[in-house]
C-alpha cells in the first residue's frame, strides 16, 4: 500500500545518477492511497470504508442469527430460505457498490508539470521603469456552456484551468471532474466516474434498511399470532428485533434522505457542490437538459475512461537533496508555482535610496526577503549560504 510518498531508494542509486523505473502511483502527488499495485485508488480516509462495511454487515448478521433463522420455521415451502437468500444477496450487492465507489478513480485530472503560458502582460508598471514587464496568468476565464457563460478558475496546485464543473478537493488534493463532494463514509471523492455507483450504493442501503425493518415486524407479528399476545409483548420476546427496528429506522432517515436529495440533484442536473455554491434553484442552470436527459446522462451513458494510468512505468530522475537553513532537507525538483517561476527568472535589484526623493526600503527588503525564501525552497542547500551572506550585507547597507 502506498500513500503520498513513494518508497525510499538507496543512496547509491541517487549518487550514481541511475534512473529509477517505477510505477506512476508510486510518485503520485495527491493524498490518495493505492492497493494491489495501483489497481485500486482510495482517498486518504480509506479506513472509513471498513466502518461502513461493518455498519452494513453487522446488523444483517444479527438479523440472520436472531430473526431470519426463526422465520424458517414460520414460512413453509422454503419461503423462509428465500427471505434469507434475498437478504444475503442484497448485502453483497450493497458492499460491492461501496467498494466500486471508493476504490476507483473518481475523475481525477492529471496535474501539469509546468504552468500554462501566460497570456496577459502586467500593465501596472510605470512608463520608463527599469523593471521588465511580467506576463501573468488570469485567475478566471470565461467559457461558453450551452450558450451560457461559465467562469473557470486556475488551480495553483495542479497548474491548470479547471474544466467546467470541476473542483479541487482539499482532502484528496486533486482536481476532480464533475466534483460532487468528498464522502467520508466511502473515503473517496464523488465525481464523474463514480457518482453512478455512489447513488446506487445509497439507494441500495436504503432498501436494505427497509427490508430488515419490515421483516423484523413480520417476525413480531408471527409471535403475536402464534402466542395470542399483544404486539408489545411479542416484541419483548425478541429483543434483537427491537434493536434492529430502532437501528434501521435511524439509518433509513440518513441514507433515505440522501437518496431523495440526489434524486432531486439528478433530475435538475446539479452536483452537491453546485447546489450549495451556485444555488441553481434561483438562477438558470446551464447544465439542465430536462429530467429525462438528465437521468440518461447519469445512468445510461458510458463512463469515460480514467485520464490516469496509475500502473504505467515511468522514470524518476535522481533527486538532489539540499539542506535548508533550519537543518532539514528539501527536494530540488519541487514543482514551481507561478510566483516561484517569476522569482527565479527575476534578476536581483539594487536598492535605490533616493527613488522619487524619498526612502523606499521597506518594499525592496520585503521583495528580496521573499526572493531568498523562494530560492531556498527551490535551489536547496546552495541558497542557504547565499541567503545568509546577502542578508548580512543588506544589514550593513542599512
Amino acid at each position: 500500500m502506498y500513500g503520498v510518498h513513494p518508497p525510499k531508494k538507496s543512496d547509491e542509486d541517487v549518487d550514481g545518477g541511475k534512473t529509477e523505473v517505477i510505477r506512476a502511483y508510486q510518485t503520485w502527488k495527491g493524498s490518495n492511497i493505492f492497493f494491489l499495485g495501483g489497481r485500486f485508488v482510495f482517498g486518504p480516509d480509506v479506513r472509513s470504508v471498513f466502518l461502513s462495511m461493518f455498519l452494513i454487515i453487522a446488523p444483517v448478521a444479527a438479523f440472520c442469527v436472531f430473526v431470519g433463522r426463526k422465520l424458517l420455521d414460520h414460512f413453509p415451502n422454503h419461503l423462509g430460505i428465500l427471505i434469507m437468500a434475498i437478504l444475503i444477496a442484497f448485502t453483497i450487492y450493497s458492499v460491492s457498490l461501496l467498494l466500486s465507489t471508493s476504490g476507483r478513480d473518481p475523475g481525477i485530472i492529471p496535474r501539469n508539470t509546468h504552468p500554462p503560458e501566460p497570456e496577459t502582460m502586467d500593465q501596472t508598471l510605470e512608463v520608463g521603469s527599469s523593471q521588465t514587464p511580467q506576463l501573468r496568468l488570469p485567475r478566471i476565464k470565461e467559457v461558453a456552456v450551452n450558450g451560457m457563460i461559465v467562469k473557470v478558475k486556475y488551480c495553483d496546485t495542479c497548474m491548470l484551468y479547471r474544466p467546467p464543473r470541476c473542483s479541487h478537493c482539499s482532502i484528496c488534493d486533486n482536481c476532480v471532474e464533475r466534483f460532487d463532494h468528498h464522502c467520508p463514509w466511502v473515503g473517496q471523492c464523488i465525481g464523474l466516474r463514480n457518482y453512478r455507483f455512489f447513488f446506487m450504493f445509497v439507494s441500495s442501503a436504503t432498501l436494505l434498511c427497509i427490508y430488515v425493518f419490515a421483516f423484523c415486524w413480520v417476525y413480531a407479528i408471527k409471535i403475536m399470532n402464534s402466542e395470542d399476545v399483544s404486539i408489545w409483548r411479542a416484541l419483548i420476546k425478541t429483543p434483537a428485533s427491537i434493536v434492529l427496528i430502532i437501528y434501521t429506522f435511524i439509518c433509513v432517515w440518513f441514507v433515505g434522505g440522501l437518496t431523495v436529495f440526489h434524486l432531486y440533484l439528478i433530475s435538475t442536473n446539479q452536483s452537491t457542490y453546485e447546489n450549495f455554491r451556485y444555488r441553481y434553484d434561483w438562477t438558470e442552470n446551464p447544465y439542465n437538459r430536462g429530467v429525462f436527459e438528465n437521468f440518461k446522462e447519469v445512468f445510461w451513458t458510458s463512463i469515460p475512461p480514467s485520464k490516469n494510468d496509475f500502473r504505467a512505468v515511468v522514470e524518476r530522475e535522481p533527486e538532489i537533496m539540499g539542506r535548508t537553513p533550519r537543518g532539514g532537507f528539501v527536494n530540488s525538483h519541487v514543482e514551481k508555482t507561478p510566483s516561484d517561476v517569476e522569482m527565479v527568472n527575476r534578476k536581483p535589484e539594487r536598492f535605490d535610496r533616493r527613488r522619487s526623493g524619498s526612502w523606499e526600503l521597506a518594499s525592496d527588503i520585503g521583495s528580496v526577503g521573499s526572493g531568498f525564501g523562494d530560492s531556498n525552497r527551490i535551489i536547496g542547500g546552495s541558497s542557504g549560504s547565499l541567503g545568509g551572506g546577502s542578508l548580512a550585507g543588506l544589514n550593513r547597507q542599512l
